[in-house]
């Protein structure tokens, strides 16, 4: 029977509204129409002047090609299903497929392929298995390779793990047979076009209204932050946030292993670290980049991530004059954050003691903030501490906000709320020089604690 002359009177029942839409339509004669009209869109048109276009301009044009194809080949279907084949060929031809719908819905956070069958995303911070599924292995590869070519890199068995990024921004990683034992794995972050500012933290409750007030003024006072927590606990967000209370007459230079933050001030500039290329050259590492960044005259430098030698290299620039740096770490406390930073120098190859690194990191950073993802998918700031140089140089870790767990609800909401633990910042003094007016009385606490239990020695 010809392709083209198909009985389409038995069609599914449409998905759920729960469901992925891209997966509520699933006809083989509508497939097979999306894969020949995908070959012939392939063959005889041009691709990059189809991509050049907006999104509704792009629609347009392949709606009339497609048109077109259908009068040549006298194809009749009903407008239902011509939406979408239309759907699907763009997103097929020039976008990523089976992806997209996910990747244009804003509460998606997430995006997790466990091979070709399986695809959960996180919303609100909770994960969610999705119906939609590729067609096989081969429909996933295809995907990550439209989205890894474009940025010169590659990904087959010789080098089967490659970090990427899409248009938007979003961060990519996949990774395939032999290292996968379960098909294509491909995980993406996505990042909102419009980041979140220091307000929506507090609409989120993430934070509160003093501990925001004493983090702005920090940064505003060129306080240098290292941003601690774990995967997915809201590092990035709060870096993007904390960058907004930089004075606009300030140079800017962020430094990233895979370019994530938005800043919307002027004066920004931004570095991304190249991997190497298929023979094994051309690496530009983060610590390269540190150091380039140095000759750029920068008044602060933004590392998105400290993960080895460079953490030496940002210290040194805190250290001499680039004051009010910001960074964050992969730690589960002020204290590892600073153990995990102490063990990057020491990769570094510096040959020096351990108490002279830690004098070193104890002179460069002022604050350490800790992030956390809980179990209900709330991110919140569980501590803001300050770093206190004392007169026999040793040093400590005063805690100055934290956030009180109390229990969980019926429905499984981790319940809790913020607080201040007494101690005032040995750096409000510099706070007030800079011009933040802020009262002692947010630092005191709401019940009677002791100050002891929030005081770390390093």
């Amino acid at each position: 029977m010809s392709l083209f002359n198909r009985s389409e009177k038995k069609q599914p029942e449409e998905a759920s509204e729960t469901q992925v839409s891209y997966s509520t339509y699933n006809s083989p004669y509508i497939e097979e129409l999306i894969e020949h009209y995908k070959g012939r869109l392939l063959r005889e048109t041009n691709l990059e002047q189809l991509t050049s276009m907006t999104q509704g301009e792009m629609r347009l044009a392949i709606e009339r090609l497609i048109s077109q194809f259908m009068t040549e080949e006298k194809v009749i279907i009903s407008r239902r299903d011509k939406e979408t084949l239309l759907t699907r060929l763009i997103d097929e031809s020039v976008g990523f497929g089976p992806l997209e719908p996910l990747l244009q819905d804003q509460e998606i956070t997430e995006i997790l392929i466990n091979g070709h069958k399986e695809v959960y995303i996180e919303k609100k911070g909770q994960l969610q298995l999705t119906n939609l599924q590729f067609r096989d292995e081969n429909h996933v590869r295809h995907i990550i390779d439209r989205v890894v070519a474009p940025l010169g890199r590659r990904i087959d068995e010789s080098s089967p793990m490659v970090d990427a990024r899409l248009h938007d921004g979003s961060r990519v990683n996949a990774v395939i047979p032999p290292v996968s034992l379960n098909g294509t794995l491909i995980s993406i972050r996505k990042f909102r076009a419009d980041p979140y500012k220091m307000n929506d933290l507090i609409d989120f409750d993430s934070i509160n209204t003093a501990m925001a007030e004493f983090l702005n003024a920090a940064v505003f006072a060129k306080l240098s932050v290292l941003i601690s927590g774990g995967t997915g606990s809201g590092k990035t967000t709060l870096l993007n946030a904390l960058a907004q209370a930089i004075p606009n007459g300030e140079r800017v230079i962020t430094i990233e292993d895979s370019a994530e933050l938005k800043l919307d001030r002027p004066n920004v500039v931004g570095m991304e670290a190249r991997p190497p290329n298929v023979e094994g050259s051309g690496e530009i590492s983060i610590r390269q980049l540190v150091r380039n960044a140095l000759r750029m005259r920068p008044d602060r430098i933004i590392v998105g991530e400290v993960r080895g030698a460079e953490a030496f290299d940002m210290l040194q620039a805190m250290n001499t004059g680039h004051e009010g740096s910001l960074t964050t770490v992969h730690a589960n406390s002020p204290h590892d954050a600073l153990k995990r930073v102490e063990g990057m120098v020491i990769m570094a190859g510096m040959d020096l003691p351990s108490k002279v690194i830690r004098e070193y990191i104890v002179g460069a950073l002022d604050l350490i903030i800790q992030g956390t993802r809980l179990p209900d998918g709330q991110r919140k700031l569980m501590s803001i501490s300050e770093i206190v140089k004392k007169p026999n140089g040793e040093a400590e870790i005063q805690e100055i906000f934290r956030f009180k767990r109390t229990g969980i609800d019926g429905n499984g909401k981790v319940l809790g709320y913020f607080t201040p633990t007494g101690i005032i910042p040995k750096c409000l003094d510099r706070l007030r020089v800079f011009g933040a007016n802020i009262d002692e009385s947010i630092f005191q606490a709401d019940e009677e604690v002791s100050t002891r239990d929030h005081i770390y020695s390093l």
